[in-house]
């Protein structure tokens, strides 16, 4: 969690420091997410087999992660 400022005490710069590290890394994740629900099956209900479900979303994930490779 970032740190928040208030009043009566103002963040130091380390903390504001943290803060944009954290933001980066945050953005990063939150890009990752938001292509991976782009493929249905990892933003609705899984109505089938439990392990088939896992399967196919593990595989969906290797398919992202060998676009990032090239």
């Amino acid at each position: 969690m970032p740190k928040k400022a208030t009043k009566n005490h103002p963040l130091t710069e380390e903390e504001i420091i943290e803060n944009k590290l954290l933001a980066q890394k945050r953005i990063t994740i939150e890009h990752i997410n938001r292509e991976i629900k782009i493929f249905r099956i990892c933003k609705e209900i899984y109505r089938n087999k439990e392990k088939i479900g896992l399967l196919r979303v593990k595989l969906i994930a290797s398919l992202y992660n060998h676009r990032l490779a090239f």
